[in-house]
């Protein structure tokens, strides 16, 4: 097909049509959604401002855990305000090159996210596994090359993405159901072949997810070999809780989004649609919702920087467990 041709099945818009089959109910589906981004920008861009001026959190852990709220908050702020306008609004209609630049970041960020999730893991192994050389081996030089490598890995999987979304013929029209540009939902609007596109994104799950997931794995299992070695059960039960929140969030990060991928490639008619597009909003917005959470109460110098910033009461750090 020559360019020409292509550029005529070309949309100049999409129209997201929200949680297809719950129309009616759009109102009441964004209430949750709403105050899940309400608690989510609060809580991220609090625990970057305390992390930042609290000199007793000035440690990598802490510095991984930012760059993590720092993901989050941004990674749900590409998706929620667009959502809740075609919510409240019904503004339904979103740019041709707005739709790809909104599927370029979500895809970049939640690699990005995936990316920090195995980087915090490789950190508490060296923590726990190498505690007396944990200082000479996480600088805060390798902390911002790690995660200038974590952000350039997904930047450059994920930027063919919009190629090969905008080289499709769209003669079926311009109706995505879903509420924000995903990679396959668009291209399935396409009458083209969008074949590549589904081994390209499988290729970079593998190449993102599955290999953040196995390094994760295999971290944690040289954790849990090291944990149950020690004579002490009170050193043990403090060196599983420093990571309890971060287990956490490595479920409710990976659990849907593998959900989201399978169902959109092999799920076909098995899954209600109205159901994966629910579970894909919660993919974006449960992590950016739930880690300050789990991070503020299982925490102890992050739960005592928040009485400190919340009552102006001097709070005296101690050691975290």
């Amino acid at each position: 097909m020559s360019g020409a041709n292509i550029s005529s099945m070309t949309p100049g818009f999409f129209i997201l049509n929200g949680v297809p089959g719950l129309e009616t109910a759009h109102i009441w589906i964004s209430l949750p959604f709403c105050f899940m981004y309400i608690i989510a920008v609060a809580g991220n861009c609090g625990l970057i401002y305390l992390i930042s001026h609290e000199e007793a959190l000035h440690h990598p852990m802490y510095y991984f855990l930012a760059l993590l709220s720092f993901t989050d908050v941004t990674l749900c702020t590409t998706t929620v305000p667009n959502m809740l306008c075609i919510f409240w609004f019904n503004l339904k209609e979103i740019d041709f090159n707005g739709c790809l630049a909104q599927m370029f970041f979500v895809h970049t960020l939640t690699g990005m996210e995936s990316g920090v999730l195995m980087l915090m893991a490789l950190d508490r192994y060296v923590a726990i596994c190498y505690p007396l050389r944990y200082a000479t081996i996480i600088t805060s030089a390798v902390i911002a090359k790690a995660g200038l490598a974590t952000l350039l890995r997904g930047v450059m999987l994920i930027f063919p993405f919009t190629f090969l979304t905008k080289r499709l013929p769209y003669c079926r029209g311009n109706f995505i159901p879903h509420t924000y540009c995903d990679h396959m939902s668009v291209a399935k609007v396409s009458c083209g072949n969008y074949r590549v596109n589904a081994i390209y994104g499988l290729m970079v799950a593998l190449l993102i997810g599955v290999f953040d997931m196995c390094c994760i794995a295999v971290s944690y299992t040289m954790i849990l070999g090291a944990v149950v070695s020690l004579s002490s059960t009170d050193a043990r039960h403090k060196a599983f809780s420093t990571c309890t929140s971060h287990i956490c969030a490595i479920v409710i990060t990976y659990v849907p989004a593998f959900f989201t991928f399978f169902t959109h490639r092999f799920g076909g008619h098995s899954v209600p649609h109205h159901i994966h597009i629910i579970v894909a909003n919660l993919y974006l917005l449960l992590p950016p919702t739930m880690n300050p959470i789990f991070y503020g109460i299982k925490t102890k110098l992050i739960r005592e920087g928040v009485i400190k910033f919340l009552l102006g009461e001097k709070v005296v750090f101690t050691q975290d467990t």
